[in-house]
Parts: structure tokens; C-alpha cells; sequence
């Protein structure tokens, strides 16, 4: 499903070279989740932005589905974003003059899908807003504008989805929901799912970590069934502490 191999990223800037990630690897089969851990400037958005197609890496490969999505124009890459690629973002980019209802059929809609409205009104049901379909992003909470969020990249049927700090502009309570309910669409969509995040709970609760310190990959490793409160200090012992690539627990 994703395939990355020695992915490494480079700019020029006045003072020389800056090397914002360097030999990346990882393998991410269909339905599984994986969480892109570290500190802030570690690279995690670089990695994340590279993954989906949307930057090119200075060096390495990456394949979505099989298909080499660096050794793709522009355009190609488009094309796999709008045929397999969804995105949930930290701010949740809702158009301010479409109701919910509008905001999850928009892409659908460009799509050239007939039955736009009624699957965006499946999707906004399946998040628990089937009561707020006619309402503007300004008369919804924060959680419910991310709940939109996720339904409109849930209703483009995406095979992977990329998550950037999904839950960052959100109280612990409201964030807690949203995470809950991207797993659950994970399962039961079977969609390969990629977040960058910040919070141990979350990270522990992706079948696979990647932890990035100033742009290096320090730890890939499955995490094993254990209580969560096991799981969090495990993480956060890894990102403060972070042991040789491929260490299991």
C-alpha cells in the first residue's frame, strides 16, 4: 500500500544546505495505521506532505498502490490524490459560504458523482451530524467543523488517508471523539490511515510508530497489546529516549 524507500529532503537556504529529512523507510500494508511521532521541526509534516504527493523528496522513492508517486509530474500526482488520497487537517478548512451538507459533496460533486448529496448526508450521519446538515462552519463548534472534516474525506471513499494534527485546535474531550471516530471509519472502511500527532495516547492506539528527531527515522516498531497507560509511557520514553530503527517492545 505505501512503500518508501531512503527518502531523503533538502533546501537551499542563505547559510548552506538544510537537511530536513534524511534516509527514510517504511512499509505500510492496506487497513493498517501508522503514527509519525516527534518533536516540533522534526520533519513529521515534511514526511507527511511527501507521502501524499503533495512535496517531492530531493532523493528516494515513494509508492502508493504500487505506483511510483516521485517519478510522477504534477498532474499524475493529482490524479492519485483524487483517486486513492484523503486528507483531515488541524485547521479544517470548511468553505465559510457552504452549509455542512455542501462542504462534504463539494469534491464529490467535481467528481462528477450523482449521488453527491445523498452520500455526503451517509457520511454526516455516520459522525453523529445528521441534525446539523444545513448548518454553516460559523454555527458549529470546533468538534463538529472537524467531524465535517472527516466526513467529507471519508465520503470520497479515500484508500488512505493522511491526518496532520488532527485533533490539535481541539479540548482533550472533543479531541478524544474525533480520534475514536477515525479509528472506527478506519476499521470499518478499511482504509490505511497516517497521522502525525503530537499525542501519546493516539500514536499507541496505531498499529505501527515512526519516530522522526531532526529529520532522522530513530524507531520504526510495531507496539504490542498493552494497557494504555503501559502504552503512553512507552511512547513518550521513545521520543525523549529514542532507541536504534526496528527495536520491538
Amino acid at each position: 500500500m505505501i512503500e518508501v524507500s531512503n527518502i531523503s529532503k533538502q533546501v537551499s537556504t542563505a547559510e548552506g544546505t538544510l537537511s530536513i529529512l534524511d534516509k527514510i523507510n517504511l512499509s505500510l500494508a492496506a487497513g493498517e495505521s501508522l503514527a509519525i511521532v516527534g518533536p516540533s521541526g522534526s520533519g513529521k509534516s515534511t514526511l507527511l506532505g511527501i507521502l501524499a504527493g503533495l512535496d517531492l523528496p530531493t532523493a528516494g522513492s515513494v509508492s502508493l498502490n504500487g505506483q511510483d508517486i516521485t517519478a510522477m509530474d504534477e498532474e499524475g500526482r493529482a490524479a492519485v490524490r483524487a483517486g486513492h488520497v484523503g486528507f483531515v487537517f488541524q485547521s479544517f478548512h470548511l468553505l465559510p459560504g457552504l452549509s455542512a451538507l455542501e462542504n462534504v459533496a463539494l469534491p464529490l460533486e467535481l467528481q462528477g458523482d450523482k449521488d453527491a448529496l445523498k452520500t455526503a448526508a451517509y457520511y454526516l450521519q455516520r459522525v453523529g451530524l445528521e441534525h446539523r446538515t444545513t448548518h454553516y462552519p460559523r454555527q458549529l463548534s470546533g468538534g463538529e467543523q472537524q467531524r465535517v472534516a472527516v466526513a467529507r474525506a471519508f465520503a470520497c471513499r479515500p484508500t488512505i488517508l493522511f491526518a496532520d494534527e488532527p485533533t490539535g485546535n481541539l479540548d482533550t474531550g472533543t479531541g478524544e471523539k474525533i480520534n475514536d471516530l477515525l479509528f472506527d471509519l478506519n476499521k470499518e472502511e478499511g482504509t490505511t490511515l497516517v497521522l502525525v500527532t503530537h499525542e501519546y495516547n493516539l500514536a499507541a492506539r496505531c498499529g505501527q510508530r515512526l519516530v522522526l528527531a531532526a529529520g532522522r527515522q530513530v524507531e520504526e516498531s510495531a507496539i504490542k497489546k498493552q494497557p494504555a497507560a503501559k502504552k503512553k509511557a512507552v511512547i513518550n520514553a521513545a521520543v525523549a529516549n529514542p532507541k536504534v530503527q526496528g527495536s520491538k517492545y
